[in-house]
């Protein structure tokens, strides 16, 4: 018995093994920069809610963050988030614009969730708090990703919009907006909305066993060579 080594399927070898350590490192890193994340974000809500001004925060630390605001609702720019649904019914999400106080700067709330209760025919009537309020809510970047055969704008009705175009509702407002929506939790708001926000999925698992499962493939395959490369009689 002998060990045989051959150029290609030697250069094969390294390059899966570069490959699936390369991948096995990127999902390892996806993992542990998550759970960090998440960590961060469990200390961050320990510290209780922080009180948003006009001045515009940073999206992604501002991120499942919680947040109070103080202002007045401008139920004329209010809109309607389409495809939502609660314990399997459809329905809707409230998004209301709130002019934050001693500022031009808006925030969206999204106030909550109501059914279908007349048929897509017939807009929800959803009743809007006046004067000054005060409200709580998680922090939330709208997602930028358009979806296979959704329109860019919102059809027919108007106020019933298919996503969160952040871009378009700050044309719509003619003012400075926060980059994040505020998923209502509490605050001066009594209403029949329902306010269920799941929290962020913890994939570190999921990442790490991907990480795993790259880094077995690419022993698994040097382990394949090493056994290829084994021949019977006397070496050359």
């Amino acid at each position: 018995m002998h060990f045989q080594i051959r150029l290609i399927p030697t250069l094969a070898m390294l390059l899966g093994v570069l490959v699936f350590g390369y991948l096995g490192a990127w999902q390892s890193g996806k993992g542990e920069r998550l759970a960090q994340e998440l960590e961060r974000r469990a200390q961050r809500n320990q510290l209780g809610p922080v009180v948003m001004t006009g001045l515009l925060v940073e999206p992604q630390s501002a991120q499942d963050a919680p947040f109070t605001v103080v202002g007045f609702y401008e139920p004329q720019h209010q809109i309607f988030l389409d495809n939502r649904q609660e314990n399997d019914q459809p329905g809707v999400h409230v998004i209301t614009p709130l002019k934050i106080e001693g500022s031009e700067t808006r925030v969206l709330i999204n106030r909550g969730w109501i059914g279908w209760t007349l048929g897509r025919t017939v807009m929800p009537v959803v009743a809007t708090p006046t004067g000054r309020v005060q409200i709580t809510g998680l922090a939330a970047v709208p997602s930028t990703k358009k979806f296979f055969l959704m329109p860019d704008h919102p059809e027919t009705p108007a106020k019933l919009w298919s996503r969160i175009d952040m871009t378009r509702f700050q044309s719509l407002l003619g003012a400075a907006l926060q980059p994040v929506v505020l998923q209502q939790t509490g605050g001066d708001a009594p209403d029949t909305l329902v306010r269920h926000w799941p929290p962020p999925d913890d994939r570190v698992g999921k990442h790490r066993g991907y990480a795993f499962q790259w880094y077995g493939m690419g022993v698994a395959l040097f382990l394949f060579y090493l056994f290829a490369s084994v021949r019977k009689g006397r070496a050359p």
